[in-house]
């Protein structure tokens, strides 16, 4: 009896050791669960945010170029109307060039884009057709300049960008001051321009269009050249 009690209290020990192991052991890998999947969770955040500062970088370097270049030196626009008819229609897409105007005054026979003076809020195309300092007369249908050059004045040949036969409506003497331009449409029968509100002064000038991005079939840039008038004297 005595050994059998001995056996039995020996027997007892070992199963209760053999019944808390298996418990302690899968206390350890939930352990090892939970600190793996912290480790999972922590290394996703850091990625992410790895991630957005990336993002942001990126974010900041192309508003460092874009905004400068959109503001300063080129910008967007959509003609809208029939004044630059045959040349310009409405829904047109153009890029205007403002650098060159930082750099150079307007000259004749440049398409600009300008604020409209009784209300900067709206833009304008049209064309230079007087200089500062010059004056300008309309009439008989026809343009005359007057300047230190030509005291007694010529008539502006137009014929590179006006329809055929398309005379200037109007009678017109003004004498520009030295910051003033005159500007007109190239559709002069349906142009409001400096015959209705007068010369435009320069600080209202935008800048000179530089490229036409619609419609495909006639998307281009322009020069300095092929939009300007053909200036030649004509008694």
């Amino acid at each position: 009896m005595e050994n059998n009690q001995d056996n039995q209290e020996n027997t007892n020990p070992t199963t209760e050791v053999e019944t808390e192991a298996p418990e302690t052991g899968s206390e350890t890998a939930k352990d090892v669960l939970v600190g793996g999947a912290g480790v999972a969770r922590r290394s996703f955040i850091s990625s992410a945010l790895e991630f957005g500062g990336e993002i942001l970088h990126v974010v900041i370097i192309s508003l460092a170029i874009i905004v400068p270049i959109r503001y300063f030196l080129i910008q967007p626009f959509y003609v809208k109307g029939a004044s630059m008819e045959p040349n310009f229609y409405d829904h047109e897409y153009l890029i205007i060039d403002e650098i060159s105007y930082r750099l150079d005054n307007p000259q004749r026979g440049d398409i600009v884009v300008f604020r409209y003076p009784n209300d900067p809020s709206q833009f304008f195309i049209k064309r230079v057709i007087g200089l500062p300092s010059e004056r300008v007369v309309i009439s008989d249908g026809r343009v005359r300049i007057f300047d230190q050059a030509h005291p007694d004045g010529y008539v502006l040949d137009e014929s590179e960008y006006l329809a055929a036969g398309l005379r200037t409506s109007g009678d017109k003497d003004v004498a520009l001051k030295d910051d003033e331009f005159f500007l007109m449409g190239d559709n002069r029968a349906a142009s409001m321009d400096s015959r209705i509100f007068g010369p435009v002064k320069r600080e209202f000038i935008v800048g000179r269009v530089w490229f036409r991005g619609w419609p495909p079939e006639k998307m281009g840039f322009f020069s300095q050249e092929n939009v300007k008038t053909s200036v030649n004297n004509t008694p």
